[in-house]
């Protein structure tokens, strides 16, 4: 298991899909098949590549930046701040299972708004 070719693997399947190709970081990086546990994702290829093609057209001008990329084994993390229209912010957390080949072969996600008020002054990215 190649771990640093599967983080960076996961970043640029993630910002493809995320930029509006969903089709093309599914081919390039997916396996036969896509285990979805977003519950607002269908499960599946298919799934994958409707939703992101769907944000893109609602969404053109969101944007994504990748603070942190982990990998252990077969699991990689991505941990990334996005800015949606109207400057509507979330922090994410995404999880990805690499098969043996190097396909990524499922998906994990935890996703959280920024908050306008927080306890402390230390951000949440």
């Amino acid at each position: 298991m190649d771990t640093d070719k599967n983080k960076k693997n996961a970043v640029a399947f993630y910002k493809m899909a995320y930029e509006g190709d969903p089709t093309k970081a599914v081919e390039l990086y997916v396996g036969d098949q896509y285990i979805q546990h977003n519950p607002d994702v269908a499960d599946g290829l298919k799934g994958f590549i409707d939703y992101f093609n769907r944000m893109q057209k609602e969404y053109p001008e969101k944007s994504i930046k990748f603070l942190r990329v982990i990998g252990e084994g077969d699991l990689v993390a991505l941990h990334t701040h996005q800015i949606w229209p109207g400057n509507d912010q979330y922090v994410t957390m995404d999880f990805f299972r690499f098969n043996e080949n190097g396909k990524i072969v499922e998906h994990w996600d935890a996703i959280q708004q920024v908050p306008k008020e927080m306890a402390h002054g230390n951000g949440v990215v």
